[in-house]
């Protein structure tokens, strides 16, 4: 999927930008919440939690799944990755600070997850919102199909 803007950066680049924004925000990127998302950037596609919890459990058998999902809490709520809903599954984040006009494009052959930014995907909503009377927290807009290099 080469249409959309290309964000990826080093999985060393990433982890300096999370520590930073925490720093900034005044929270903590624990061990964990480091290796978490490490494990999300390093698998270039989607991964999901329980795959998650098998990773960590062979460095550390005492990892737990309330302990994985605090760190996926954590993670999304400061922008490091997203939670693809339809897969139920997370990707990492290498722009932080740009989600309000971002979408993502997933590829039903090869599994490819391509994140977009689109200003005026993000005029679309806040019209719609604003003409309906409503007041989104939160928006995950997933297109499905099939990429360029699998068609």
């Amino acid at each position: 999927m080469s249409t959309c803007k290309n964000h990826k950066i080093s999985i060393d680049e990433a982890l300096k930008k999370a520590e930073i924004i925490c720093n900034k925000k005044g929270v903590k990127l624990t061990k964990l919440r480091q290796k978490v998302l490490t494990l999300i950037l390093k698998n270039h596609g989607y991964v999901k939690a329980y795959d998650l919890l098998n990773d960590l459990k062979k460095n550390d058998a005492s990892a737990k799944p309330p302990t994985v999902y605090r760190s996926l809490d954590f993670l999304m709520e400061h922008g490091f990755i997203h939670k693809i809903q339809s897969l139920n599954a997370f990707v990492g984040c290498s722009h932080p600070d740009e989600h309000e006009d971002c979408y993502f494009l997933i590829c039903k052959e090869c599994k490819n997850i391509e994140e977009c930014c689109s200003n005026t995907v993000k005029k679309v909503l806040t019209s719609t919102s604003g003409k309906n009377n409503f007041s989104p927290n939160q928006v995950t807009l997933e297109i499905t199909g099939i990429c360029q290099d699998c068609s």
